[in-house]
């Protein structure tokens, strides 16, 4: 199988690319960066934006498309919501290549941002709400959805939709691109340095990579062997944690103790989810091995042995 990734530079993207590898497929990559973390994933750097016709600079047949490619902080596109733009128009170039060359299947990384603020337990893939979105973030993976389902309704597009959660893990440390919140908060408890958390009844569902990576992997086959052709999954945990709960496993994986401050939740930023990932049990076999008190040292120790965190 030949797949193309897009944002192939990034943390899944990268993960999922090298499985692939891994197992004899041929991955091809496109992103506006080169791969920091590996040279194995043939890049093809280029703005999606640029290529909104669906005439991408890539040569020869794909066989699936992973579209990742996406500006992913979401409080940094409440500050600049151009940016949320620019997901909905990387995405429509990626659509536009899978529909030109033939309805390529599609797999698009969306978010469980775009449940909203979900003041329960659980959520499940039928609950959200497309009408109110929390950020501009949120309403750019609505929007994404929207133009795959309507791709789907009007040239019978095969696609799956995963809403991650949270992710962490290797290769998610770029602190040159975008600093995410748990490679940001083992910093700088192993330097000594305050963290402030800005939400300090958050329930989260944090995944991760290996997780996730095993739940892309298994989509991937399911949609390219016609198992399935228009679903919308959860890919998560399933399990909730506070952002106190994160902080300090994260001191105990250091052996140190934080200096936090705490702050409310800033504009956008969902305060609430824990996914339902009885679907993705039951269409994609998918069972997660690795909780967060399990997911915390093994990304402290791998930030370690890579020498992006000094103790």
């Amino acid at each position: 199988m030949r797949v193309l990734i897009t944002g192939s530079s990034g943390q899944i993207g990268t993960n999922v690319g090298l499985a692939l590898l891994e197992r004899g497929d041929e991955v091809v990559g496109i992103d506006v960066r080169p791969n920091m973390w590996t040279d194995r994933i043939a890049t093809v750097q280029c703005d999606l934006r640029d290529h909104r016709d669906g005439h991408l600079p890539v040569e020869g047949k794909i066989d699936l498309v992973l579209h990742l490619a996406a500006h992913a902080k979401v409080f940094e596109l409440v500050e600049e919501p151009c940016r949320a733009m620019h997901n909905v128009d990387t995405l429509f170039a990626a659509l536009e290549f899978a529909r030109l060359s033939g309805n390529v299947p599609f797999i698009f990384g969306s978010s469980r941002e775009v449940y909203g603020d979900i003041h329960q337990h659980v959520t499940d893939e039928a609950q959200a709400d497309f009408v109110v979105a929390e950020s501009p973030y949120s309403a750019s993976k609505i929007a994404g959805e929207a133009f795959i389902y309507s791709y789907a309704q009007c040239y019978g597009l095969p696609h799956l939709v995963f809403r991650f959660s949270n992710v962490y893990g290797r290769y998610d440390c770029d602190i040159a691109r975008m600093e995410r919140v748990i490679p940001l908060f083992i910093r700088r408890i192993a330097e000594g340095e305050p963290i402030v958390v800005f939400g300090r009844e958050k329930v989260l569902d944090f995944t991760y990579v290996d997780d996730c990576a095993r739940g892309v992997l298994a989509g991937i086959d399911a949609l390219h062997k016609g198992r399935i052709t228009r679903e919308t999954i959860n890919l998560a945990c399933g399990q909730g944690s506070t952002l106190v709960d994160l902080v300090n496993l994260i001191g105990l994986s250091l052996q140190k103790e934080p200096n936090v401050r705490y702050e409310p939740s800033r504009a956008g930023e969902v305060t609430r989810y824990v996914a339902d990932i009885a679907k993705a049990r039951e269409l994609l076999r998918y069972e997660p091995q690795t909780p967060l008190t399990a997911g915390v040292p093994l990304s402290v120790k791998w930030q370690l042995a890579t020498g992006h965190l000094k103790v």
